[in-house]
């Protein structure tokens, strides 16, 4: 095998679904409000892009594309101390990667420093500006709440001469860091905390990988971004939910100014998977701790990591497409995402055997010295692709060490001693004597017969051998190195730390397995660097681009292939003793402790007393959507439940929440009411839920808002927005009633810091009264860490 992966024809998948960005643009054109559509990808240079980011470029590039428009490739570079070079190269061959094509609209902020600086003198001449000299302590003290006004800065009321003469000298670098900020002049009271007369210039002592030494002041995001969207004439400016707050001070720095246009900001939701950590401090410092081996470790989330993997872009495409653009945050099951590398690799990725864990079997009845040549096909039926090699069989192969039991349980259908399996392409062995270490006691080798295949395919005296094992002749196979690859955290919501933990306490011990005593066939002697192979029963793998040498192939698994056997011996407590013939792939597999029998036995005996198509349906909810059995087997048995379930999900896919609710709350509320009488839909519960993921409310506040859904019917959005139930996610306001409640309470501080940690829960208490029950917990705990410390 000579040539790189090869890719399946470039087919139209069909058109675009629509969104409701699409919708936007297509009457913003139909009403003439555009003559030509321009969107701008803007990464800041910080760190690599994420598989989050791959959703934004594929939007932005792909809606300018669609619409004969153009995007702007712009670097929001504002931030001296944390931007490289390093990271700007990386972003444009990932954009370039996944397809985003920019031609000569390639911008940087810094580009435009002079003219944004310039702005910023317009703002302090129209009185909308002043240099504030509070230090960030005093600022945060003066910013109010979410239910309390903030309180004007004593340096607001500067003449405009004064403010235009400070910062000039800010510019000018009479000034240390802190000393001073330029803020914008609009409403201390504003409901909106993004408008309370926001940073927009800071003094900052810094080398610029561009400028150098030129500035040392620079612009805060929200100035920068909405000005050079001005500059460069954007029409839609397509962000992230988190910047949804941002939008009304987007729209005021805009309207304040002399600018050459006026762009409009559009947000949508962000890409989250579980089993994932998204963001660049995280992933920052899991390079900087040597957790992984650099940006581009197949581990990460990274676009980097991902194709280092043998992820596609192709694959990347067709996932974000399946998840869509929606207006509410959601979390993603990874699983989807694997699905759909599965579904492009199965036709890029040609069939060859590799045997990862070898054990050594003599066909005794082989002629010492034959070497009978197999034509094996590299595809599938199912697949429409030609083409074979040629496989040599000899006296020694090697099988997988996982494929054999000395002592094996029912329904194990792989090599035992006495018993008869097939070799894949070949013909037939039983094993006969097993050879072993007589230091160890370890089985080093086996003894078998063969049988060739009868014409017909079938085994000698009429016999089916229920198992297939892949294979390789041990003197011809090549020597590799494979590195399987699992999820990089062992659990789904990896951020979900509890008090005092850190989120590297969720990492996946089992994420990186490299084996070097692998072989696999001859086809694969001259594979080159960046192929795509299947390796029949084990999985997907990309040839390793990097660490690869000739004759030297490491394999990357890019994705496990399901594997029936590990799911069964889970099930099956009574077998789970013996020796299983291969570890379970999936994080979430080893991080799951074993049930004992009394829990797993009644699932088993309600599944066989389903009518066969409910059975069908509750194994589809536990193998495809990820539910407990148990849950599996409610749903299935009830049509009105499964019915609300469904829906739920098809407004907000993720499919364990909406089960849980469905089942353990919803219908305890039920009473003796029918599901069909319900005064709301499952559409309406799904976005209940949503509002849970993003964190607009907490658990807690979302039964309450169910409870008023049981009895009145309506949106649970309007109901949050009618009840002001939103939860308090802002940091600035919730440190500052932090910062209250633990000044009140110095005894019980003193107390803790002596190491009575129970009274964290009198803090988080004491802060969740102060805000009407309203403050995200996570963040309030997070807050009392650092300033318990």
């Amino acid at each position: 095998m000579t040539t790189q992966s090869q890719r399946p024809s470039d087919a139209d998948s069909g058109g675009a679904a629509s969104n409701f960005i699409r919708n936007i643009i297509s009457e913003d054109l139909a009403a003439g409000r555009h003559k030509r559509v321009v969107t701008r990808f803007p990464p800041e240079p910080n760190g690599y892009l994420h598989i989050g980011h791959a959703k934004s470029i594929l939007l932005n590039f792909g809606l300018a594309s669609e619409f004969g428009g153009v995007c702007h490739m712009r670097f929001d570079d504002t931030n001296p101390a944390a931007e490289d070079l390093e990271y700007v190269e990386s972003i444009q061959r990932d954009v370039r990667w996944l397809g985003g094509e920019w031609g000569d609209k390639l911008f940087f902020a810094s580009d435009y420093f002079e003219r944004l600086y310039a702005f910023a003198v317009e703002l302090i001449q129209k009185g909308k500006a002043y240099v504030c000299s509070l230090s960030e302590a005093e600022t945060r003290e003066l910013r109010g709440t979410v239910t309390e006004p903030g309180r004007d800065s004593p340096y607001r009321s500067r003449s405009v001469e004064e403010n235009l003469d400070l910062f000039a000298r800010m510019r000018a670098g009479e000034f240390p860091e802190g000393a001073h900020v330029l803020r914008a002049k609009i409403d201390m009271a504003a409901p909106n905390m993004k408008m309370r007369d926001p940073p927009i210039y800071r003094i900052k002592r810094a080398r610029h990988y561009r400028t150098g030494d030129a500035w040392c002041i620079y612009p805060l995001y929200d100035f920068a971004h909405s000005l050079s969207d001005a500059i460069e004439g954007i029409t839609h400016s397509i962000c992230t939910l988190e910047f949804e707050n941002n939008r009304e001070l987007y729209d005021w720095i805009i309207e304040s100014l002399d600018v050459p246009s006026r762009p409009r900001q559009y947000e949508f939701a962000r890409l989250n998977l579980n089993y994932t950590v998204m963001s660049k401090r995280k992933l920052l410092g899991l390079v900087k701790g040597g957790v992984v081996s650099g940006w581009d470790d197949p581990r990460m989330p990274t676009i980097a990591g991902l194709r280092r993997r043998g992820v596609t872009p192709e694959a990347i495409r067709a996932f974000c497409e399946e998840i869509g653009v929606a207006k509410t945050n959601s979390m993603v099951d990874i699983a989807k995402f694997e699905s759909c590398v599965r579904d492009d690799l199965n036709l890029r990725a040609p069939r060859v055997m590799a045997v990862l864990r070898p054990l050594r079997v003599v066909l005794e009845n082989f002629p010492e010295g034959k070497v009978e040549e197999i034509d094996a096909p590299y595809w599938p039926e199912d697949v429409p692709r030609q083409g074979s090699r040629k496989v040599p069989l000899s006296r020694v192969v090697y099988i997988e060490r996982d494929d054999f039991l000395e002592d094996p349980p029912k329904k194990w259908f792989r090599l035992a001693p006495g018993q008869q399996v097939r070799l894949r392409y070949a013909g037939f062995i039983t094993c006969r004597e097993v050879v072993r270490d007589q230091a160890t006691g370890e089985v080093i080798e086996l003894r078998c017969t063969y049988d060739p295949p009868a014409k017909t395919g079938e085994a000698p005296e009429g016999r089916k051998p229920k198992g297939t094992l892949h294979w390789v002749s041990a003197a011809h196979a090549i020597a590799a190195e494979v590195r399987l690859y699992g999820r990089l955290f062992a659990v789904e919501r990896p951020d979900a730390v509890e008090e005092g933990k850190d989120f590297l306490e969720n990492l996946n011990p089992g994420s990186l397995v490299t084996l070097t005593g692998c072989r696999v066939e001859p086809s694969l002697s001259t594979i080159e660097k960046g192929s795509h192979v299947q390796f029949e029963r084990q999985g997907f793998f990309f040839v390793d681009p990097v660490d690869s040498a000739p004759g030297a192939p490491v394999f990357n698994r890019t994705v496990a292939l399901k594997d029936s056997w590990s799911k069964l011996a889970a099930e099956k407590p009574a077998q789970a003793a013996a020796p299983a013939p291969r570890a379970p792939d999936s994080a979430a597999q080893r991080a799951q402790p074993a049930k004992p029998k009394a829990e797993r036995a009644p699932l088993e005996e309600r599944l066989a007393r389903l009518e066969p198509a409910r059975a069908e349906k509750a194994r589809h909810l536990i193998d495809a959507r990820g539910i407990p059995g148990d849950d599996a087997v409610v749903l299935a048995e009830d049509d009105g439940l499964l019915r609300l379930f469904e829906e739920a999900v098809a407004v907000h896919d993720n499919a364990r929440s909406a089960a849980n609710w469905v089942i353990h709350s919803l219908s305890r509320e039920l009473k003796d009411k029918k599901t069909g009488d319900l005064p709301f839909t499952g559409a309406q519960l799904g976005e209940l839920l949503a509002l849970i993921d993003d964190g607009t409310i907490s658990g807690k506040i979302a039964k309450d808002v169910l409870a008023e859904m049981m009895q009145q019917g309506g949106s649970p959005k309007a109901i949050v927005e009618r009840r002001g139930l939103r939860q308090v996610a802002d940091e600035g306001a919730l440190e500052r009633i932090v910062d209250q409640v633990v000044a009140a309470h110095p005894g019980e501080v003193s107390r803790f810091r002596a190491g009575n940690a129970k009274l964290i829960g009198f803090f988080v208490g004491q802060v969740m009264k102060a805000s009407g029950g309203k403050a995200n917990p996570d963040l309030v705990n997070a807050l009392l860490t650092r300033k318990l410390a």
